[in-house]
């Protein structure tokens, strides 16, 4: 096994989970192609560079195209998810949080959709993506949503929650409700704690100065400060931890990418392995 490369634990774990074709001349093995798409993405290096021990770099990026395009990367993530969840080994205390990725000058240029189908955000630092993700208590990721780099965290909460599926081994609709919710200040406004009591799931988000300061002028009208375990909101920095191994891939750290789709299935892959 060479640096970046599946070990014989991981390979195991994903391949179950890949696509078996069964017509057409006999392809290239597929834990080599995976092979060179994972070390692609941990090393940032273009497609034309990939070493050619792992084949020719147009099979390697047309296997991830399609594998991204028609969602076996999204379906082996759910199948790792609900082995997980089957084990008992998820736990659903949920930190929700975005970290801001540079886009490199090549990610510019797509052919069809502009900024906003390419999830590219024009701001003062230049063309960035956001990535809004939520993650268990052991720091692995169950949802994500890219957006462009200007998006405002809390204008994805809601949408990062509702992408949280995890389908059940046996009979049963997927768990996607968390047993307690945690946030930074970037979430704490009225919409997002009422669409979270109307839902039942619990938090621990802090109040902003400026919302304390208005409630206070307020006086009795301003009413009860939203209720905060300091406690519970130390494991917050779980998720802090998993943006910090997303970002150990340097296609993922630094974006490249011309389309979201390509961008996400990258973000996806990343996760997978976290769940190995």
């Amino acid at each position: 096994m060479r640096r970046h490369e599946l070990s014989d634990a991981e390979w195991e774990f994903v391949r179950p989970l890949l696509p078996v074709s069964l017509r057409g001349r006999k392809r290239l093995d597929d834990r080599r192609v995976l092979n060179g798409i994972v070390w692609k993405f941990r090393t940032g290096t273009a497609w034309r560079d990939v070493p050619e021990r792992y084949g020719p770099w147009a099979t390697l990026h047309t296997r991830f195209r399609r594998w991204a395009a028609d969602g076996t990367f999204d379906r082996m993530l759910q199948a790792a998810q609900a082995k997980a969840d089957a084990a008992g080994d998820i736990e659903w205390l949920v930190s929700v949080d975005s970290t801001v990725v540079r886009a490199h000058q090549h990610a510019a240029g797509a052919r069809k959709g502009g900024l906003r189908v390419s999830a590219l955000g024009r701001s003062r630092g230049g063309l960035t993506s956001k990535i809004h993700l939520a993650c268990d208590g052991q720091g692995r990721p169950l949802s994500f949503v890219v957006t462009g780099g200007n998006t405002n965290d809390c204008t994805r909460f809601t949408a990062v929650l509702e992408a949280v599926r995890v389908p059940r081994m046996g009979p049963g609709r997927p768990r996607t409700r968390p047993d307690h919710v945690l946030g930074d200040k970037g979430y704490s406004s009225k919409a997002i704690r009422a669409w979270l009591r109307r839902r039942g799931i619990p938090h621990t988000i802090p109040e902003r100065t400026d919302q304390v300061g208005k409630r206070a002028r307020r006086g009795s009208r301003g009413g009860r400060p939203p209720a905060f375990d300091r406690e519970v909101y130390k494991h917050r920095n779980v998720v802090e931890r998993c943006f910090n191994r997303l970002k150990q891939w340097r296609g993922i750290a630094t974006r490249y990418d011309k389309t979201a789709q390509s961008y996400e299935a990258a973000i996806t892959l990343a996760s997978l392995l976290m769940w190995a």
